[in-house]
């Protein structure tokens, strides 16, 4: 599988911002056949980072209506990298 294409786009919601800025954390939307391996590779390679520890879980999509009908969102994986002590990754640099 290719690194450009394991990871999708960071995650950024409040909890997980929480969790950069005390537990040195970063959460990322990855692709659902990826490993915990080749998520590791690939954070490693394009941030230029040490990674201590890759946790990931899959999302259920969710219920949703159109119109009549029902339908369902696809299921997503989302990775907890967890980086060596005093590295960061700004995803939003000014």
């Amino acid at each position: 599988m290719n690194i450009y294409s394991i990871i999708k786009r960071p995650h950024v919601t409040e909890k997980t911002s929480l969790g950069t800025q005390a537990g040195n954390t970063i959460t990322l939307v990855v692709d659902r056949d990826a490993n915990k391996i080749e998520i590791k590779q690939a954070v490693e390679t394009l941030f230029k980072v040490d990674v201590t520890s890759v946790r990931t879980s899959v999302v259920a999509g969710k219920v949703k209506r159109f119109g009549r009908t029902f339908g369902k969102r696809q299921n997503w994986k989302k990775a907890y990298v967890t980086l060596k002590e005093g590295q960061t990754v700004d995803f939003f640099e000014v």
